[in-house]
């Protein structure tokens, strides 16, 4: 019978060894996230726009987490398609393209006067005469990464609607790769028309890195769900949980100051829904599809030959 306790005494001393060790070292395993590059500027900048956001959930939960910026929109989904990060800041296309692939799932979605839902614009300069889309005709229009929403679907969607062809009725195109670059060659004259966010439009505002009465707002585009964070689907359901209940409660947790709960752009948010319904991002798949891959082609190849 000693023999028999002194046994069960050492396996029960060895598994509480055994949790001592793998404890600490999985929870200072970090989540990786990727960013996708929406503002343009330093990857510094533009991990700073989350960092707040993430520290606050650290402090939450304990877990700590790995951040980096995607290359384009499209090197995100296959980041989180090929298993290389666990949760992402992505665009509502970007989402859509991910979670058709089932390799992304809703984490949360920002929350700031009681909407999850931004505006893509067309922009121009002030002194410019372009006052129309209909107007855009024979201009020069800078979008931004071919798979973003706000800077370049909705605006060409817009720009179909106006009964143009995108690729025929336009003397120029340029893809700048972000928001941030395509308003910058608006300033400095390289095209007559820019495709943004008003986000994006408005945290240039904030940095000073432009005059808001030397540009004139020529178009807005329909309500688009708000950029999502998400998570990838091979997560632990376990960890899953974790995170949807750090992420809807973080505005509230102790030690957390409402400047750290930031949403795209860096900009303050009131909170975080995680019941956000992926049904709500049917109208970015439906504005996507009606780009299709023949006519992504035609732009790219214009945008090339300039």
């Amino acid at each position: 019978m000693h023999m028999l306790r002194s046994g069960l005494v050492s396996l029960v001393l060895a598994m509480l060894a055994a949790l001592t060790v793998s404890g600490p070292a999985m929870a200072a395993k970090p989540l990786r996230v990727i960013l996708i590059p929406a503002d343009g500027g330093t990857e510094d900048g533009t991990r700073a726009d989350y960092r707040p956001l993430f520290n606050a959930i650290s402090r939450q939960t304990g877990l700590t987490f790995d951040i980096r910026v995607g290359q384009s929109y499209g090197a995100v989904v296959e980041a989180m398609c090929n298993g290389s990060a666990d949760i992402a800041f992505v665009g509502a296309v970007t989402f859509v393209q991910a979670h058709q692939r089932k390799c992304a799932e809703l984490l949360a979605v920002a929350v700031e006067k009681g909407q999850s839902s931004y505006y893509a614009g067309l922009f121009t300069r002030s002194t410019s005469p372009i006052k129309t889309v209909a107007q855009i005709k024979g201009k020069r229009v800078a979008f931004g990464d071919i798979n973003s929403a706000s800077a370049f679907v909705f605006p060409v969607s817009m720009i179909m609607d106006a009964g143009l062809d995108p690729v025929k009725d336009l003397s120029a195109l340029r893809l700048t790769g972000s928001h941030a670059s395509s308003l910058a060659a608006l300033t400095q004259n390289q095209v007559d028309v820019a495709a943004l966010s008003f986000d994006s439009f408005d945290k240039a505002i904030r940095q000073g890195a432009v005059d808001p009465k030397s540009i004139r707002v020529i178009a807005k585009s329909i309500a688009i769900p708000y950029p999502p964070i998400v998570m990838n689907t091979r997560l632990p359901a376990s960890l899953k949980v974790n995170l949807k209940s750090a992420f809807e409660t973080v505005h509230t947790a102790p030690g957390v100051t409402p400047d750290m709960i930031r949403g795209y752009g860096g900009a303050k948010v009131d909170r975080y829904d995680t019941k956000f319904s992926a049904a709500k991002f049917s109208v970015a798949a439906r504005t996507m599809a009606r780009i299709d891959d023949r006519l992504k082609g035609e732009i790219l190849k214009k945008a090339s030959a300039r």
